[in-house]
């Protein structure tokens, strides 16, 4: 299928996938960290959340709330913060109920994503972060096919310590080969546990298989996230209170090797 050129990406000077070989690994936690992590270096961040079937983005951001609004260019992206750093398109801003479900087959899906890129007033951005559903579904070969005209850098491969999705994730490399997307690199996440009474770090699912992965596929790892139960109480603070929290330095270190891939 020939790539589609939405004229709405011409001002993104960078474009990463974020996925992931199975569900459940963190990949939308990882999603939202790195773009604040990246607006908090004065960076211009776009999300666009494509698990159509489970969007997380809106709430992880504080945005449950909030609706899509149409103008003459197009929809306009939701804006999570004063400064309009950070904008964000999922199709839970469509949703009458947050708990209502999407049941569509392939081509609508296919659709929906189409528009999301070309109907979508992006504007001026230095990142557009994409989080993907999980595996290698409708949905992640649409994203790559229209993207690929614009040359993304490449995809951040989501994984947790755990033999099984260890095994999925290895499917994902596979899968971003075949596809010819480059790989930017591997988080390991939920790679302990941190204390909120004593802030000791503990592995609960063990620790280092992303890394000794990374190293069998000549993989650049990017870092392990440990679990902070802390950052699920800032809610709709999130934006705010990210840079005080204890994760903002580990998505320092990983956001500085993202930023020194693409720039290469």
């Amino acid at each position: 299928m020939a790539s589609v050129q939405p004229p709405q990406l011409d001002k993104v000077k960078h474009i990463i996938l974020v996925m992931s070989g199975k569900g459940g690994v963190g990949k939308s936690s990882v999603t939202t960290q790195l773009a604040l992590s990246l607006i908090a270096r004065g960076r211009t961040v776009g999300v666009l959340d494509i698990d159509l079937c489970g969007p997380s983005i809106p709430r992880m951001l504080g945005l449950e709330n909030k609706s899509i609004h149409q103008s003459s260019g197009g929809w306009v992206p939701v804006f999570a913060d004063d400064k309009r750093q950070l904008c964000c398109m999922s199709i839970g801003f469509m949703l009458e109920n947050k708990d209502d479900s999407v049941v569509w087959r392939g081509p609508k899906k296919t659709a929906m994503i189409r528009q999301f890129l070309t109907d979508t007033c992006w504007g001026e951005l230095d990142y557009l972060i994409v989080d993907t559903p999980p595996g290698t579904s409708d949905e992640n070969i649409s994203i790559v096919e229209h993207v690929k005209a614009y040359n993304p850098d490449g995809v951040v491969l989501v994984t947790t310590p755990q033999a099984v999705a260890l095994s999925d994730v290895r499917k994902q490399v596979s899968f971003c080969r075949q596809v010819g997307i480059p790989i930017v690199g591997l988080v390991e996440n939920m790679s302990g546990f941190i204390c909120p009474h004593c802030s000791e770090c503990n592995n609960l699912f063990s620790s280092g298989g992303g890394e000794a992965m990374s190293e069998e596929f000549g993989l650049n790892f990017l870092g392990r996230v440990p679990i902070d139960p802390t950052l699920t109480s800032m809610d709709t603070e999130l934006i705010r209170q990210f840079p005080s929290s204890s994760l903002f330095p580990v998505f320092e270190k990983i956001t500085d090797r993202v930023e020194e891939t693409v720039s290469k």
